[in-house]
């Protein structure tokens, strides 16, 4: 399922979720409310008949299952990093309207077991703040009639469907050659120790075992490859957020062919998961100096 486009719908108890997820079907998504946060990723590995026929996954999770706040944001992350294409889409809308359409509804909030219906929703949106912060969308339906908020969902899922993912490219270079002017990103790891100064190293690559082990085996590398490669998980889904159709990530040492390409290596391994496009590309590797 890792080629289908995944939305996740959710946000304040009558904001219309329902609606949204309704908007989504329409779409060609098949669709699940109330999906249970810990089964998604199982779900995940399930094969669809009609697989090849669908636009994507729909789901709508919310305060509904008591477990929600505290596991969405760990297993939406695991998600992210094992490679799935997810938007989450949170919808939410002014207290009066909320409670208007409470009482033309006349259903029970989620969190109305022990208070009143007004305190009850201002309790959700407190609660469902961190949720709102990890949002791609936030859809606020105050003004938009049933028409209206299926005609945005159904837009937005338009757009997301027929977009093409964000390609990054890794890059090892050398200062000594000039940084890359297409580089979005500059990382400078001229500080680690240098495998040029060690004889039987001098003439290789960071391609080469021997070098790599070098690099790679000094405490300060171990160090900063696990904040770099943190870094770039952070940067990178707001990238793509922003709309960027390519980002390239420039890895620096002197000469650009030791230090930077086993940096450059690993940080490749790091991000190539399925869904997000990537190349690798040693610039001065091949250059004599």
């Amino acid at each position: 399922m890792h080629r289908h486009k995944i939305v996740i719908i959710t946000g304040l108890s009558g904001s219309g979720k329902s609606v949204a997820l309704a908007a989504l079907e329409d779409a060609g998504f098949y669709c699940v409310d109330n999906m249970p946060v810990k089964l998604l990723p199982k779900f995940m590995e399930l094969p669809l008949q009609s697989e090849s026929e669908i636009s994507g996954l729909g789901f709508v999770m919310d305060l509904r299952e008591k477990g929600f706040l505290r596991s969405f944001p760990e297993i939406f992350h695991d998600l992210r990093q094992r490679g799935y294409n997810i938007d989450v889409f949170f919808l939410e809308a002014e207290e009066n309207v909320i409670l208007r359409r409470y009482s033309q509804t006349r259903r029970h909030h989620p969190l109305s077991q022990d208070r009143g219906l007004q305190e009850s929703i201002r309790a959700e949106i407190g609660h469902m703040d961190h949720i709102r912060q990890m949002a791609d969308r936030i859809i606020d339906t105050t003004d938009y009639t049933l028409h209206d908020l299926k005609s945005v969902i159904f837009n937005l899922v338009e757009t997301i469907i027929h977009s093409k993912p964000m390609r990054t490219q890794v890059l090892s270079f050398g200062f000594k050659h000039g940084i890359p002017q297409d580089a979005d990103m500059v990382m400078d790891v001229r500080f680690m120790a240098n495998p040029f100064f060690v004889p039987e190293l001098k003439d290789l690559d960071g391609r080469n075992r021997p070098v790599r082990e070098f690099v790679q085996t000094n405490s300060i590398t171990r160090a900063f490859t696990e904040k770099f490669h943190d870094l770039v998980d952070f940067l990178l889904p707001l990238y793509e957020k922003e709309g960027k159709a390519y980002l390239t990530i420039a890895v620096g040492c002197t000469g650009g062919q030791h230090r930077s390409v086993v940096i450059a290596q690993a940080l490749y391994a790091h991000i190539n998961k399925p869904g997000r496009p990537v190349m690798l590309t040693h610039r001065d590797v091949d250059l004599k100096t």
